[in-house]
């Protein structure tokens, strides 16, 4: 090959290998702080609760940010499940230490403790809170928020969110409420399995209705130019994983897709393998005949491959599974948590003798109650495996949530 050729070949695929960066069209909270010359914060000793989705639009910490700061004194960081610097893998429990970059103690709201103590508060005036979430309730880091806010209310201290998108958007609202007697860490709050908030929206919602048992001194530092339509996507913002299996921003569609299902370790769906809750697969299942069950039901919004997959850790680890990958057709009308109900409703039709329930470790069902915020749904459905059964309940709270959260909407 002649030089000149050579060069333009090479020319050629740089050019397509190349990842152009997209224009950034929303600023998060720190980025509003950080144009306000950090206002709220001038004078005050804060811990900062945040993990490494805290970050500005260049993606500088915000521990890094407010250590540096003029004027603000930063006194103790407090890492979430995963932690301050997102080494933690999920359930696995931490303690305090220093951080190794500045030296501020890190308390872990992960560990034995999951409610900030009077004496981890002491010496600090005010609490901070940077955190990317993912618009579903079973991820805790809103459990953290919500305990956090209550710690800051029971101490006298303020609390400010440096708000950020819901990668949802704020528009999709699925599930039911949940139950008094389902009150956990990954159900901490009163609000469907997809609440369509941004978290400084659900924390206005916290203590407009009263959630606390005592005020709370709360400031959002609001985004700008976001709007309740948009998806991770179009806001333009770099995204960075906000937990292990949560690696790029559509993954945070796909959560409430399986999230549920998947606390039974009956079927993979795709943590252990390149695709995490994007599918559902195990040993006894034939893909094309899965795939084909599921595609007839004609969702809204969704379509289904054939998969074959070898996981290489996680429920099917080494064995030659077949099932299928969910693709999101058309993101507004697909209805994200019900596809798991219909996944499992074809599993019962094509293979009887494998219906989720009637297999799966029962020492898992507590945890897929505490994450579906009710009894109800697993004991109905369980009776024929119908999502019809329990259509009616799943969606019973969806209207008045919506009204309700309208009072609280920051962004149109």
């Amino acid at each position: 090959m002649k030089a000149g050729i050579r060069l333009t070949f090479i020319s050629l695929l740089l050019c397509f290998s190349t990842v152009y960066p997209q224009k950034i069209k929303v600023k998060t909270g720190i980025e509003v702080l950080k144009e306000n010359r950090f206002k709220p914060l001038v004078g005050k000793r804060i811990g900062l609760i945040t993990n490494p989705t805290g970050i500005d639009n260049g993606l500088v910490s915000t521990i890094d940010i407010l250590h540096q700061a003029p004027n603000i004194q930063l006194v103790a960081l407090f890492g979430p499940e995963h932690g301050v610097r997102g080494d933690v893998h999920a359930g696995d429990h931490i303690e305090t230490f220093n951080d190794p970059a500045t030296g501020i103690p890190i308390y872990s709201l992960y560990g034995a403790t999951r409610k900030p103590t009077k004496e981890m508060l002491e010496g600090i005036d005010m609490l901070v809170y940077d955190i990317q979430d993912i618009g579903c309730r079973s991820y805790t880091y809103i459990s953290t928020l919500f305990l956090a806010m209550q710690a800051a209310s029971e101490n006298d201290i303020e609390f400010v969110v440096l708000d950020r998108p819901n990668p949802l958007g704020g528009l999709k609202i699925e599930g039911n409420v949940v139950e008094d007697d389902f009150i956990s860490f990954v159900s901490q709050l009163k609000i469907p399995y997809v609440y369509g908030l941004t978290c400084g929206e659900l924390a206005e919602m916290i203590v407009g209705e009263g959630m606390l048992s005592l005020p709370c001194k709360l400031q959002v530092v609001k985004m700008k130019k976001w709007r309740r339509k948009m998806n991770f996507e179009a806001t333009g913002l770099p995204w960075v994983p906000t937990s292990p299996h949560i690696p790029f921003a559509h993954s945070a569609y796909f959560y409430p897709v399986s999230g549920i299902v998947g606390e039974l370790g009956y079927l993979s769906i795709g943590v252990g393998y390149t695709l995490p809750f994007e599918m559902f697969a195990a040993e006894w299942i034939d893909a094309e005949q899965f795939a084909r069950s599921l595609n007839a039901k004609h969702l809204p919004g969704v379509s289904f491959r054939p998969i074959h997959l070898n996981p290489f850790y996680s429920v099917g680890k080494g064995a030659n599974l077949q099932g299928l990958q969910i693709y999101l057709t058309d993101f507004n009308k697909a209805r994200l948590s019900d596809i798991q109900f219909h996944v499992m409703e074809v599993i019962a039709q094509l293979y009887p003798q494998k219906a989720v329930f009637d297999n799966a470790d029962k020492g898992r069902f507590n945890m897929f109650d505490k994450v579906s915020g009710s009894r109800f749904i697993r004991t109905e459905f369980s009776k024929n495996n119908r999502f019809s059964d329990i259509q009616d309940y799943w969606t019973k709270d969806e209207a008045a949530f919506r009204n309700l959260s309208k009072k609280y909407y920051l962004y149109k």
